[in-house]
């Protein structure tokens, strides 16, 4: 508890103080890394530690959510400290880069480690974001209810055997948003309108909560179904609590179209922010979280998958859902359908 006050008042103090942070020729020759980020996981912070141990670069760090610190960049303007941005979701990667907060980079490194469905775009400058680490949208069940066959693909969900069974978190958030684009994507405008539809006509309850709510009401009885992010699925697997442990046995998990196009898969990205005083030291973060044993640290600390396909996780429960097929879509795809998407959740009354 002491230690979790610590960082909220550090944190706290860093975001008043952080605008009018020094650039590196004004702190005298010190090297340092302003960033950004809305990854909120106390498990990062032993790769930052890492990469100021290895390079002596010191980084200044302002934690926020995701439409906080877009719109502090904006609010900031070229007057902004940022030199590299951390955000959650290709939706939210893909608005950002649209706004103009983002710049090219330019790294073999990185063009190299991390594949090109996992990052945006190349306009011929270089990409804007890289996905960092991935996570897939995966189908949870009462296995008292339901069998695995009877909701194995994201069009099944919207099968009217399911009425009244299916929960999720809003249609609006970027998680649904980005899993709604790839189906976009993967199926045209007027086939994803009417499975979304679908959708709305099998809630068991108006949409609410976050992807663990999901997964404890399946648990509960109060639905027989429900979408959730991979990792917060794994938290509940590796978790010492008895009701963890008991919602873990009651639920079974699907990666959804096996046979087929894939299962939805996001990211979580970094990007140089357009305004960054500190390139250089900027490009070397990047490249150290591409590297292996970053891509490790968010397969073990927050029980994501490596963006680098080259790299190999231990971490038990990521073992034990096992491997699966993902979907070919482009990330950048996604983010670029979300307003169609959108209008689209308008009309069906999705909320």
């Amino acid at each position: 508890m002491r230690r979790r006050l610590a960082l909220t008042a550090a944190v706290a103090a860093l975001a008043t103080t952080l605008a009018a942070t020094p650039t590196l020729a004004q702190q005298g020759g010190e090297q340092v890394l302003n960033l950004y980020s809305a990854r909120h996981y106390q498990t990062d912070e032993a790769l930052y530690d890492g990469f100021t141990r290895a390079t002596g670069i010191r980084i200044n760090r302002l934690d926020g959510d995701d439409n906080g610190i877009l719109s502090r960049l904006k609010s900031e303007g070229a007057a902004s400290p940022a030199d590299v941005v951390l955000l959650v979701d290709a939706a939210r990667l893909w608005r950002a880069e649209q706004d103009g907060l983002f710049q090219p980079v330019r790294s073999a490194t990185l063009e190299q480690r991390i594949p090109s469905t996992l990052r945006s775009d190349d306009a011929g400058q270089g990409p804007q974001w890289f996905g960092i680490s991935t996570r897939a949208r995966v189908i949870v069940y009462d296995k008292a209810r339901l069998q695995p066959a009877q909701v194995d693909t994201y069009a099944k969900l919207a099968d009217p055997a399911l009425k009244g069974l299916l929960c999720t978190r809003s249609g609006s958030h970027p998680y649904n948003l980005s899993l709604f684009g790839s189906m976009l994507e993967r199926n045209g405008p007027e086939v994803t309108e009417q499975w979304l539809r679908g959708l709305v006509a099998n809630m068991a309850r108006p949409p609410k909560g976050g992807d663990t709510d999901q997964i404890r009401a399946v648990a509960s009885g109060e639905c027989g179904v429900a979408i959730t992010n991979s990792y917060y699925l794994a938290r509940l697997m590796r978790s010492s609590k008895p009701e963890d442990r008991t919602v873990v046995e009651r639920v079974g998990v699907v990666f959804p179209d096996q046979a087929g196009a894939g299962t939805h898969v996001n990211v979580a990205g970094m990007a140089m922010a357009r305004h960054a005083k500190n390139r250089d030291a900027a490009l070397r973060f990047m490249e150290y979280l591409a590297g292996d044993a970053a891509q490790i640290y968010f397969a073990d600390g927050n029980n994501e998958w490596p963006a680098v396909p080259a790299v190999q996780t231990k971490n038990p429960a990521l073992m034990a859902l096992g491997d699966f097929r993902r979907e070919a879509v482009p990330v950048s795809a996604i983010g670029r359908n979300q307003v169609a998407v959108q209008q689209m959740l308008d009309r069906v009354g999705y909320r």
